[in-house]
């Protein structure tokens, strides 16, 4: 007999071999047919898995995300059935479960349709309806490689050498399709109910843009058809709010195919909120003991291999120059820390001096791959609320906290402090040569920032192998309406540039002694955070940020000497406001100034024009009637200098 720890607490007795589903059956029935995979101690495994010995076991359902996963991971294997079926010649790359559905890249001669798709989804709702059972079996390495070798699957060859040598490696059997996998999977093709393929798109096997492009088909998967009609409403919902499509609309932002990809042109309104956010950013920073810095957009290599970055980030910076023949190579900054740090080394400092804080507003160049680029959420070049706090140890966990604190007030002030979550990103030990360091060095600063992170209270997930190659980093998370995760703001704990680049203070007992440094944006990348803002607010900023406050509408030519008066006032207040001088009806007028979400109209006929007062209607509120002229200008200028949401 085997003792299995159950989620409850209880612990209970089975004969050795019994499987996940029986336990399942043994507890309820009802349980046992909602249950998708089962968690072994903490490694998630197929229903039919046998447990040999005493063990803890969690059974998943469709609201646990092992469970999400294992379904929609046998989505994504009836999608490359279906695919195989209808075109035999096509080559199977890979196809994971993600976080709303599922892909999987093909490498066809040919970009698939919507007609395509449909008919794909009937092939796949066929394979459904057959119930093939799924069966797990393992190869010896060089029989795998010989058996995908003879199915003509060149990818699937090439992810079994990737293997580690000794690793299990697997396959799965649904009717005559096999592929390889790992798992988990669910029990039969037939456990699958509501399933949708959403679109198909190019992508670079591996991700990388040297590669061959191949077609990538997304869906999702339910296990209810009312929960997969409720997703593609919430989606339709998403599109609208698309910073892409919405930012396009309300002239923020645009590309140019002349100018490249990743390089979008703010448009007049999308740069006064930018701008906006920078004197914001700026402003704060002073008051909370910032030091301003401007340094150059480029540099010489040197002082790249000086940091580190030329080994450790060179693939993703612009080069100017070849290393083979010119005798001097420059290279477009991916990051300030290291002019920030020269700045630093000018003079000598004493432990009196720490902390320094730096700040600055850095226009950055990243080389990213061209098929990664997104609007603004992913560019080439990007402006940032750059800072660095060198410190000494005994000042890193206060000025964290403060870092923090800072942080904290820009997301409440922004109104997003609801939408995000932390992630703790630490090293990875098996892949040292991606760090500098040494092993104990990661340990000892990674143990200091979990602590640091514990006092603050701070709900975070814990990711190997997201750290920067100088030290741990907090990341904030956000979601665009797509549910893609990315990262806004980050606080890096840099226990090593400060050595390598010999940045130095004199202690109390007049030693040498290297610096802790943070590094830390406030804010992020400001077109990041714009495009997060116009998700957020479906392109309705809080009239602080609005690049147009007010609108007026006089009816009448014989009004816009008023009108004009008006705007003055709101101008000389700081207060950005457009007149509408048009010869068009009100209602046209009142209409186009919704449709750019301008916070406040303010209508200007006869009866305004005599008694000094305008006729407010609020892009929230509606008509909030006649106001004195004044009295309007006192609550935005209000409203704006507290920043209200």
């Amino acid at each position: 007999m085997i003792k299995i720890a159950l989620k409850d607490g209880s612990v209970q007795e089975y004969q050795e071999g019994i499987s996940i589903l029986q336990v399942a059956e043994s507890i309820s029935a009802g349980l046992a047919r909602a249950a998708l995979a089962g968690e072994v101690d903490g490694k998630v495994k197929d229903l039919n898995f046998k447990l040999e010995k005493d063990c803890s076991l969690n059974l998943l359902t469709f609201s646990d995300e092992g469970g999400r996963l294992a379904y929609r991971h046998t989505a994504s294997h009836v999608l490359a059935q279906a695919v195989k079926r209808l075109f035999p010649n096509v080559k199977l790359a890979i196809g994971p479960a993600i976080d709303n559905g599922f892909y999987y890249d093909f490498d066809i001669e040919k970009n698939f349709s919507p007609e395509d798709l449909s008919k794909l989804e009937k092939e796949m709702e066929k394979i459904i309806k057959e119930d093939l059972p799924l069966e797990r079996y393992t190869l010896p390495r060089e029989e795998a490689i010989r058996f995908m070798e003879e199915k003509g699957e060149p990818y699937k060859v090439e992810l079994i050498k990737d293997l580690p040598e000794g690793e299990e490696i697997s396959f799965y059997k649904q009717g005559d399709f096999v592929d390889l996998c790992a798992g988990p999977h669910l029990a039969s093709t037939g456990k699958l109910k509501a399933i949708r393929l959403m679109s198909a798109a190019g992508a670079y096997w591996r991700g990388n843009e040297k590669n061959k492009m191949l077609q990538r088909v997304y869906g999702t998967a339910f296990p209810k058809r009312g929960e997969l009609d409720e997703y593609i409403t919430r989606l339709e919902e998403a599109k609208k709010r698309d910073h892409n499509k919405l930012g396009r609309e309300l002239e923020l932002f645009t590309t140019v195919e002349e100018i490249g990809q990743g390089l979008p042109l703010l448009m007049p309104k999308g740069a006064k909120i930018v701008q906006t956010l920078q004197r914001f950013v700026e402003d704060e920073e002073e008051r909370r003991g910032y030091v301003i810095t401007k340094t150059p957009l480029m540099a010489k290599s040197d002082l790249y291999k000086l940091s580190g970055h030329w080994q450790h980030y060179k693939d993703g910076m612009f080069i100017l120059g070849d290393e083979e023949k010119d005798d001097e190579v420059m290279a477009l900054r991916p990051m300030t820390c290291p002019f920030q740090f020269m700045i630093y080394k000018s003079k000598l400092h004493s432990y009196r001096d720490l902390p320094i804080r730096y700040g600055e507003t850095s226009t950055l160049f990243r080389n990213e791959a061209s098929g990664e680029m997104h609007g603004l959420i992913r560019v080439r070049q990007f402006t940032i609320s750059e800072g660095h706090l060198v410190c000494t140890p005994e000042q890193l966990e206060e000025e964290f906290k403060g870092v923090v604190d800072l942080i904290k007030y820009m997301m409440e002030t922004l109104g997003i402090q609801e939408d995000v979550t932390y992630r703790f990103s630490k090293w990875d030990p098996n892949n040292k040569e991606k760090y500098i360091g040494s092993a104990e060095d990661w340990e000892d600063v990674q143990d200091k920032m979990r602590t640091i992170l514990d006092h603050l209270q701070i709900e975070y997930k814990e990711a190997e192998g997201e750290a920067a190659f100088y030290g741990p980093k907090l990341d904030i998370q956000f979601r665009n309406v797509h549910g893609k995760e990315d990262t806004i703001i980050t606080v890096q704990v840099d226990f090593a540039l400060g050595e390598r680049l010999d940045m130095v203070y004199i202690d109390k007992n007049n030693e040498k002694k290297h610096p802790y440094v943070i590094h830390r944006t406030s804010i992020g990348c400001y077109e990041r955070t714009l495009a997060m803002l116009i998700e957020k607010y479906a392109g309705a900023f809080p009239t602080w940020l609005c690049p147009v406050q007010t609108k007026i509408l006089p009816l009448v030519e014989k009004h816009h000497d008023f009108a004009q008066k008006v705007a003055q006032m709101l101008k000389d207040r700081g207060v950005r406001v457009e007149v509408d001088y048009r010869n068009e009806k009100i209602g046209y007028k009142i209409r186009e100034a919704q449709m750019e979400k301008i916070p406040y109209m303010l209508v200007i006929g006869d009866k305004e024009m005599e008694n000094g007062a305008v006729a407010v209607r609020s892009r929230k509120d509606g008509d909030l009637g006649i106001l004195a002229a004044q009295e309007f200008v006192d609550r935005i200028v209000e409203e704006i200098r507290t920043r209200a949401k």
